[in-house]
């Protein structure tokens, strides 16, 4: 007899959806678990829009006020995938409400609100993740899997990109809910808290903690119409940034991202070089890991591709026969799935929200760097 697990999700837009198809399939997928999700409620400020949301989801309620959500009786786990600037206030009521907390990424606009969060979720015990999907991607799994074994030695270089191209528009407006991550006020930063969050928290993950940041940003666009108060007003986000490091591990880093890489949609890619060995992968591929051995004679040494299906391999075993491949839904479909078995386990699901503020504290780091044209420790 499975646990319920009932659902109170804070947002209904792109996150509200892939978070929400993850909770309905997860126990199809991964029947063995303990916990069952059910989507009790989704809360939004637009009744219209949160209603209409719930009944196409099969959410059992929706409400207009996050607070009344946290204070029923009926949610156990609160979800938030709202805009970053609500994060903290969301994130810290529902903890000490002693409810289990799931945060979108990143966990907050800075260090600053971020901490607290961390705080809270910590004094009230309560169980808590956030949502660094990429993480859950088998093929990542399987690196991290193999960087642990010491195939490829000693490290030496960590390099990452995320390039999309959606805001080459002088035109776009900034603000509002379509476009509230070109607004500075409700995203914290540009490209450096969205996209970049995801490229630091995989090498933090891969490769271990950054001691220190040399950063440039840029915004090409300084000034647009902002959707909310009709004026013209200045851009405080970063439409592109570039950063290198230095690893703990003695390894240096290298990450670009950019919303101005005309002809990329969503192109995540790292690369690692080891004293052994070598691996790459690419999220437009993302069943497939490159690897090299130097080790292999030499005859028919050279980059091999490993096609991630078969089900000895990272979270495979849930899904179908080798050969067939899963998407980007599935990697929020095993981070549920992983959060579900640490509520039987009593283990963190990672990445908790204290793992999460070291991805902040580098980001504050990589902006503190560009502004002030120095390196930064983090």
């Amino acid at each position: 007899m499975q646990k319920e697990l009932r659902i109170g999700l804070v947002g209904y837009g792109f996150m509200g959806r892939t978070h929400t198809n993850a909770y309905k399939r997860v126990n199809d997928f991964f029947p063995e678990l303990a916990y069952r999700p059910v989507l009790q409620a989704v809360c939004g400020r637009t009744e219209d829009k949160a209603q209409a949301f719930a009944d196409q989801w099969q959410f059992q309620s929706c409400e207009t006020d996050w607070k009344k959500l946290i204070e029923r009786d009926d949610i156990d786990a609160i979800d938030i995938v709202t805009p970053n600037d609500q994060h903290a206030e969301v994130a810290i009521a529902a903890a000490e409400a002693g409810k289990m907390v799931l945060c979108e990424k990143p966990l907050a606009r800075t260090t600053e609100e971020s901490l607290p969060m961390v705080e809270a979720v910590e004094k009230a015990g309560v169980p808590n993740t956030v949502w660094y999907n990429y993480r859950r991607v088998p093929a990542v799994t399987l690196a991290k899997q193999i960087i642990d074994s010491g195939k490829l030695g000693k490290i030496f270089h960590y390099r990452a990109n995320f390039l999309q191209d959606w805001t080459i528009n002088s035109d776009l407006p900034q603000g509002g809910a379509a476009l509230w991550r070109l607004d500075a006020k409700a995203a914290g930063s540009g490209v450096t808290g969205d996209l970049l969050a995801h490229c630091i928290d995989t090498a933090l993950w891969l490769n271990g903690s950054i001691k220190d940041v040399s950063a440039v940003t840029e915004t090409f666009v300084k000034e647009r119409m902002h959707n909310l108060t009709g004026k013209v007003e200045k851009v405080g986000i970063d439409d592109a940034c570039l950063f290198h490091c230095h690893f703990e591990n003695g390894s240096l880093g290298l990450f670009e991202s950019t919303r101005y890489a005309r002809g990329h949609k969503a192109l995540y890619t790292f690369e690692i070089n080891g004293e052994n060995a070598s691996i790459r992968w690419d999220l437009h591929d993302l069943n497939r890991l490159e690897y090299f051995d130097h080790s292999d004679e030499s005859i028919v040494r050279g980059w091999r591709t490993i096609h991630i299906t078969d089900g000895d391999q990272p979270y495979m075993d849930h899904y179908w026969v080798p050969g067939l491949c899963i998407g980007y839904e599935h990697t929020f479909v095993n981070q549920v799935a992983d959060f579900l078995k640490s509520l039987e386990t009593g283990e963190p699901c990672h990445p908790t929200f204290r793992d999460a503020l070291e991805t902040a504290q580098v980001c504050d780091a990589v902006l503190k760097s560009a502004a002030e044209r120095s390196w930064q420790s983090v």
